[in-house]
């Protein structure tokens, strides 16, 4: 979290958009952290989207869609790289933003399917809050267990893997 990935899924889509491209912009329904109906970056810069309830949904898309875009796809169901094999087939270009471990480090949901099946993969890194190194990890500061927490600042924090794993403390 607070690395980019919203801010760059939404300047590659801008990109798409400036070059008279088709674009489809998708997120789950589940997020509605900004608005219901866009993309939305933590810098507040925004792209409508649509809300669908599954990954099979994108498929429902526009006949003359050249770019589909697809943000927070780690809350997406297991059906998302078949989703995205079957747009790129169809010669349609997918860019993707989700992130890939969840608040206890481990992979999340579709994310590693999708980076292995994926042309390209860009990792975009926050900076850890404890000591300034290159975060990777998400820091759920929130007494809460579930695997899917939809927050913020209020809930999260980004640390290095030192940090994250308790290696370093603020006195150090």
């Amino acid at each position: 979290m607070f690395s980019g990935k919203t801010e760059e899924l939404i300047r590659r889509l801008r990109r798409a958009q400036i070059a008279k491209l088709n674009v489809e912009i998708f997120k789950p329904i589940t997020d509605t952290r900004y608005d219901a109906n866009a993309v939305v970056s933590h810098d507040f810069n925004s792209i409508h989207s649509s809300p669908v309830e599954n990954a099979s949904s994108i498929l429902l898309l526009g006949s003359n869609t050249q770019v589909v875009g697809i943000d927070e796809a780690q809350f997406f169901d297991d059906e998302l790289p078949d989703v995205c094999i079957k747009l790129a087939e169809k010669g349609i270009r997918v860019i993707v933003a989700g992130l890939d471990m969840d608040f206890k480090g481990k992979p999340f949901g579709p994310m590693p399917a999708l980076m292995a099946i994926a042309e390209e993969v860009t990792k975009v890194h926050a900076v850890c809050v404890m000591c300034g190194s290159p975060a990777t990890f998400s820091y759920r500061t929130v007494d809460n267990e579930s695997t899917i927490l939809l927050g913020e600042k209020e809930s999260y924090e980004p640390r290095c893997r030192l940090c994250f794993h308790g290696s370093v403390s603020l006195s150090e």
